[in-house]
Parts: structure tokens; sequence; C-alpha cells
């Protein structure tokens, strides 16, 4: 036995032996690391904007929004500030309490930097949370996103590095890692996770979660993505991945990265009632809200409020529960261990 604390030096064969645990016994240790750090009936919600949409360069076989296939995304220009502010204010309205904005770059060009920090700042005046994901950052455009008051950078690792190949070929994996350092660096908070349903195997994703649990800090998002198919991208006839195995990368990521934010994020339009408060009960405690995700559907606002109130869940509110707050409970949890949660050690 031993108790949940912060590790960065997850071996994959460690990571592995989760996954194989019987169901039971996994969704019973993640739920107590889970309650150990959060409290477990409150789920942070996201909306998600896409600012400028389609003919993105790289070629992840993914992406509708890539220039390499034709899915029927039409090309758009970045979008007016006005109207991104616009958005924010419905989605604030609707209970989100984070406003995340995703541009189809492979990196920002400079003349278009004015116009995202203009965003930032108008929804950081609005009292949201701000996340955007633009691709690769250097380390001055870190900078210049975290002096507008930037709170997350996304940028994801999508899988291992065994099988980032399989995925893209216009950036590499060590490109992702570099972002994410220059965020981090800049003083910004790393959103980074990953999408399974590739066609990856079971060692892919805890390759995938030992990545992430070994960077020198925890990401503070996490969000685990089910591939959607697209038809036109090379994965639209991709088999189905078993729902179980969706449920048991949540519990994992949970307790290896028990301090994350661990998000639903693309696929839950296919998901079931069920399977979504599986995910919750294996510790995910964060959603995206609203109609879309960039290109692809996602559940209505009021049938994900009709699910937290049959499951007792309620969104976590920003205004009442910041990070600060998160991160001193987390800090007394770790360092003074009072009544610590135990849980199975992995043999």
């Amino acid at each position: 036995m031993t108790t949940a604390s912060l590790r960065h030096d997850w071996q994959r064969e460690e990571i592995e032996a989760l996954f194989a645990l019987p169901m039971n016994d996994l969704l019973f240790q993640a739920q107590q690391v889970h309650r150990q750090h959060f409290d477990s009936n409150k789920v942070q919600v996201s909306t998600l904007l896409s600012i400028k949409t389609g003919a993105c360069p790289e070629d992840c076989k993914y992406c509708p929004q890539s220039a390499h296939y034709h899915t029927g995304v039409d090309r758009e220009r970045l979008m007016a500030v006005e109207k991104v502010l616009r958005e924010a204010e419905a989605a604030k309205a609707q209970g989100a309490s984070r406003f995340c904005m995703g541009a189809a770059w492979r990196n920002p060009k400079d003349r278009d930097m004015p116009y995202v920090i203009e965003m930032i700042k108008g929804v950081k005046e609005l009292g949201l949370e701000t996340c955007m994901t633009l691709g690769m950052l250097s380390a001055e455009q870190a900078q210049a996103l975290q002096q507008a008051g930037l709170d997350y950078y996304n940028h994801n690792l999508d899988t291992s590095p065994e099988f980032y190949g399989e995925i893209i070929s216009t950036r590499t994996y060590h490109d992702r890692l570099q972002t994410l350092s220059n965020v981090r660096d800049a003083g910004m908070k790393v959103c980074a996770g990953g999408i399974v349903g590739m066609g990856e195997s079971r060692a892919d994703r805890a390759g995938l979660l030992q990545q992430l649990a070994n960077l020198p800090k925890h990401p503070e998002s996490v969000p685990v993505n089910m591939l959607v198919k697209v038809k036109g991208t090379p994965f639209a006839e991709l088999d189905d991945m078993d729902p179980f195995e969706f449920v048991r990368t949540i519990a994992v990521a949970r307790i290896i990265m028990p301090t994350s934010f661990v998000r639903l994020s693309a696929g839950r339009e296919t998901m079931s009632d069920e399977l979504q408060a599986m995910c919750f009960f294996a510790g995910a405690n964060s959603i995206f809200y609203g109609e879309r995700l960039l290109t692809t559907p996602n559940p209505e606002a009021d049938k994900d409020q009709l699910l937290f109130t049959r499951l007792g869940i309620e969104p976590l509110q920003h205004d009442g529960y910041s990070d600060d707050v998160h991160e001193a409970v987390i800090e007394d949890a770790i360092q003074e261990q009072a009544q610590p949660v135990r849980y199975y050690e992995v043999s």
C-alpha cells in the first residue's frame, strides 16, 4: 500500500499494469485518488470556439481541417475580435467558466498576434478563464500571450512517440514538447493530452500518458479525445474503440496525474450517458460545453445540463474556486497527508 503522490518517473510497465487491472479495482483506485484532490461531484466546464478554420498545412490524419484532405470544411479567415467576444459572452451565460479559442495554424504569424492578444484581453474582462490552441509557439510568442493574460495553452501530444509517425509527418514529437516547454517557461498553464481510437495499441496509450505524467510539471488540464471519424480523412473507416478501454484510459490518467483536470473532449457526441457517467467516476472532471468542437459535433448544452442533474454533478464555478485555491488544496493534501487516502500499489 502507498499514498497517492505526484510522480514524474513513471515506467511504461507500471502504467501498463494499471491498464491491466480488473475494471472494478482500477475504478476503485482512480476514485480514491480523485477524491483526495477534487470535489467528486464538481466538473469544470469549458467552451471551445474555432477562431480560424480550415486550410491547415499539417497532415494530421485525424483532422478535417487539414489542407491535405477533402472533408468539406470551408476555409475561413481569422474571426473578428468583436464576434469572438460575443461568443464568449454567450458561453458564459450557458455556464462555461473557461473559454478556449482554436486556430487551424501550423504556428501563428506575427501579423495575427495583435488580434489574438485583443481576444485574450476581451475574454478576460468578461471574467472567464482563457485558453488558446494556435499550433507551435516560439518562446517569444509564448511570452506575448502570457503578458496578454492567457491562462492556458493547449498543445496535445496526440499519441505515444512510437506511434506518432503513423499520425503526422509535418511536425515532430520534439516540436510538440518544445512548444509545451515554451508555454511552461512563459508562466502559463499547460493543457496537453491526446487522441485515442486511432488504431493505436494499449501500449501506445500507456506511452502517451507516460509522456504527459513525466513532464517536469503535470499539465493542469489533460484532454482525452475519442477519435471523431470524419469522411475524407485517412482515419474515417477505422474500427470503433472499445468503450471500456476508453474508461480505462481516463482512470489511468487520473491515477498517474492526480492533480490534473482530466477532460472528456472530442467524441462525447457519440457516447452514451452511461459511458460518460463511468468516465466521471473514473476521474474525469472537465468537459467541453456547446454544440461544436471546432468543426465536429458535441452534445447540446441542455443535454449536458440534464445529465449533470441526473448524476448530481454541478459545474465548477471559476469565481468561487480559483486555480490558486485549487493549487493550495493540492499542496496541503500532498504536504500534510493528515488522513491520506490509500490505494493499491502496482505490483
